[in-house]
């Protein structure tokens, strides 16, 4: 009987741990490296095709660079861009140009570092699962830089298919 007894106690213990260790672990959806590259050189591809040289940076949902191309004759300040955009995208779930719009009701938003107004960097989703983002810059003006963008997570977002 006391054998009995110490399983059970032995058995709710292992239980309370358990549940414990459950409540401090968490799973999240993220961009795998296949999917990010796939995206970057979708990216690529599209502004090649309109002649644009560019610098791509795709992040991960917790802000790691997974992939960063810089196209043959991009300029040098694209690659800093590049990531400027995928950085706010990811940061504030919402286009990079969308900056701009929240500064203005809210200025301080732009003393955070890595930020920028510019436009071409995209928030990427799984659903609303928020996974990564991309940003480019290079094209001759930032409107142009979002298609792109856009191309590269159609690349790499589409549903088999379709």
């Amino acid at each position: 009987m006391a054998n009995l007894k110490q399983l059970i106690l032995g058995a709710a213990i292992v239980a309370v741990s358990c549940s414990a260790v459950a409540q401090s672990v968490i799973t999240q959806r993220n961009l795998s490296f296949d999917g990010a590259r796939d995206m970057a050189l979708g990216a690529l591809d599209a502004c090649r095709k309109q002649g644009y040289a560019v610098s791509v940076t795709v992040l991960d949902r917790s802000g790691r660079t997974r992939v960063a191309l810089h196209d043959d004759n991009a300029n040098p300040h694209t690659i800093e861009n590049s990531l400027r955009k995928a950085y706010t995208a990811l940061t504030f779930r919402s286009p990079s140009e969308q900056l701009a719009k929240r500064a203005a009701g809210n200025p301080s938003v732009l003393n955070l570092a890595n930020v920028i107004t510019g436009g071409g960097g995209l928030p990427v989703f799984d659903g609303k699962d928020l996974i990564g983002s991309i940003g480019v810059s290079g094209a001759p003006g930032s409107d142009l830089d979002a298609p792109c963008a856009q191309a590269g997570i159609d690349r790499a977002m589409k549903v088999p298919g379709k």
